[in-house]
């Protein structure tokens, strides 16, 4: 019989969820397991019919630990909780403040251009997200191992990739060699959005690192859109020749 069980763990981070999943895929019993590494107690939820040792052995062989098995919240609780824990105003806000500026700047300069807008939003972005992600670089790259493709197989690529950011933003503002430029972003961000369409196809509710570990976000719909905005924009760029 599939039942759902929920265990206090010590995974504390993407990169920790990330270690135990060949384990809990491996296990027949399992069919399905997510951690909510933002919740205090760190909640394995397990659906299918393994018995809560071959759980705990499974996280074992890991390195981690299965701290006990919790019991299922009331319904009213997890309602009460779900806006919290999946808004995405934080993303929604940079958005538009991000719109904002470019518009202002598109004012100054006495007339709307798209492709100079769009490197301008384009720039911006980049520095804005680099700059979250910078906050707490280590939880960063923790965090993006556990979805990331590139970041799962060489884990220092998760330090990098917010300089890669950095990087990309200041050639778009300043204008630097527009066509590498929109080439090394197109070639970034679809490499991103790989792993986060794994992960969406996977049903896994992890949590989002496009912000760093500032803010709570789940990885979405929302996540897949943000990078492929950037790769339609670089590719209409590349093609437009700006």
């Amino acid at each position: 019989m599939t039942t759902t069980r929920r265990f206090k763990t010590n995974l504390r981070c993407g990169g920790c969820v990330a270690a135990v999943k060949p384990h809990l895929d491996r296990e027949p019993g399992v069919a399905r397991w997510e951690v909510d590494v933002a919740s205090p107690d760190k909640t394995l939820t397990v659906d299918g019919d393994a018995a809560p040792e071959v759980i705990q052995a499974a996280v074992a062989r890991g390195g981690f630990q299965v701290l006990g098995e919790t019991g299922t919240p009331p319904p009213s609780a997890a309602v009460a909780a779900q806006p919290a824990a999946t808004t995405y105003y934080p993303l929604f806000l940079l958005g538009t403040f991000l719109l904002g500026v470019v518009a202002l700047v598109e004012v100054r300069a006495g007339g709307f251009a798209w492709g100079r807008a769009m490197g301008n939003f384009m720039g911006a972005f980049f520095l804005a997200f680099a700059f979250f992600k910078l906050l707490d670089l280590r939880g960063f790259a923790d965090a993006y191992r556990g979805y990331d493709v590139v970041a799962r197989r060489v884990p220092a690529y998760g330090y990098v990739y917010p300089f890669i950011e950095l990087a990309l933003g200041a050639a778009y503002v300043t204008g630097f060699q527009p066509f590498a430029t929109n080439l090394v972003t197109l070639v970034v961000m679809a490499m991103s959005s790989d792993g986060v369409i794994q992960s969406l196809l996977a049903g896994r509710k992890i949590r989002c690192a496009c912000l760093g570990t500032v803010f709570n976000l789940p990885m979405s719909t929302v996540t897949l859109v943000e990078d492929g905005l950037m790769i339609a924009m670089a590719a209409v760029a590349l093609l437009g020749g700006h």
